[in-house]
């Protein structure tokens, strides 16, 4: 009676004498770089033609040290309706899913409660809300 787990194919056992089919050059062939030991190429590797990342045109800037920051508006830390949030405390309730380079607050919406704010960077607008609604904006310096 045949098992009912699905087939598999056996591992190729190179160097193991002519007979098993993997002898002699171990499926090297003969001579060449590749039947070297320590022989590695890379991925994109393409056998000398130009390779893909190579022949399609770049475009646009990149700004090699740029900073993405965790962004937050004020209309959703209103909704939270707690006294103070710190970037730590966003992440362990998930209103940000990760911290980038850091914190930021933005304006967008109204903050209807006093709130203490400690974010990384905040935006001027979101900032005169912040002290309008009695609360406070902390800069939390990052090294």
């Amino acid at each position: 009676m045949r098992s009912k787990v699905p087939y598999q194919k056996k591992p190729k056992r190179l160097g193991r004498g002519e007979s098993s089919g993997h002898g002699k050059t171990s499926t090297k062939g003969h001579k060449g770089q590749r039947a070297r030991s320590g022989f590695h190429q890379r991925p994109a590797f393409e056998g000398g033609q130009t390779p893909m990342h190579q022949r399609f045109p770049k475009r646009g800037f990149h700004q090699p040290n740029h900073k993405e920051y965790a962004i937050v508006n004020l209309d959703q830390l209103d909704q939270l309706k707690v006294s103070e949030v710190s970037p730590d405390w966003l992440l362990q309730n998930k209103v940000i899913k990760r911290l980038e380079a850091g914190l930021k607050v933005l304006g967008r919406g109204k903050l209807t409660h006093k709130l203490k704010v400690q974010a990384h960077r905040f935006s001027a607008q979101a900032k005169e809300a912040i002290e309008k609604a009695g609360g406070e904006a902390l800069l939390i310096e990052k090294k």
